[in-house]
């Protein structure tokens, strides 16, 4: 499982020219599943999203985590994370989950971090989306589970 986190001083995504999630100054979550990925490696994901430490505190310093900050959490799926890049110029979708187990997976995460108490909104898996948000920073991080 793997996770892109974006700090963000909002960010929104839509279907449809619809809004469909939209959050204020939080992480901005690409969330892409491999083959074998389980509940328990989302769990871990979702732990380490919600206690990395990218937000600055009182010096500048990256020492806080979105639960201390309060801000929210925008996850998007996002499939193309598990791409096989390494050779040509055509990318390979192996790795990737399988459509049914990578729904229940996305909607887990989801769910975890609602129960953590974060604030937290979502896309619509497999939707064609447009997501906007102005990264903070810029500040991104590349996460694996």
């Amino acid at each position: 499982m793997i996770g892109l986190l974006q700090r963000v001083t909002h960010a929104d995504v839509r279907v449809d020219d619809e809004v469909v999630g939209k959050i204020g100054p939080g992480i901005m979550l690409l969330l892409g599943v491999e083959k074998g990925d389980d509940q328990a490696k989302a769990e871990r994901l979702c732990e380490r999203v919600l206690n990395y430490r990218m937000f600055n505190d009182e010096q500048g310093k990256m020492n806080l985590s979105l639960r201390q900050t309060g801000g929210e959490l925008l996850v998007v799926s996002q499939f193309t994370l598990v791409a096989d890049t390494q050779k040509g110029n055509r990318p390979g979708f192996s790795r990737g989950g399988d459509p049914h187990t990578s729904r229940a997976l996305y909607e887990y995460f989801i769910e975890k971090a609602g129960a953590a108490g974060i604030h937290c909104e979502s896309g619509c898996f497999g939707a064609d989306m447009r997501v906007s948000l102005t990264n903070d920073g810029p500040v991104t991080f590349q996460l694996s589970v």
